[in-house]
């Protein structure tokens, strides 16, 4: 009675595994594209571009300096 039954799981997935060589290909694919969309918006808008690159750097610079004062000891005497 069981061999009569023809319902149900055929043996073959829908949907077949991918390996971790597909996956990191997809993934670099994506990167790939998003660099070349970022690229591409930074040479349409080289003003915009270069102004958010030097105002990054000008923040780096401050957080960095402000960071490295505090670290100083307050006192100023040579010992």
């Amino acid at each position: 009675m069981a061999n009569q039954l023809n319902a149900g799981f055929t043996g073959q997935p829908v949907n077949k595994r991918e390996g971790i060589r597909k996956t990191a290909s997809n993934t670099a694919s994506a990167v790939k594209r998003e660099v070349r969309a970022v690229a591409t918006g930074a040479a349409d808008h080289s003003h915009t571009a270069s102004s958010v690159v030097v105002g990054i750097g000008v923040l780096a610079f401050s957080i960095g300096y402000l960071l490295g004062r505090q670290s100083v000891e307050t006192s100023r005497f040579w010992r």
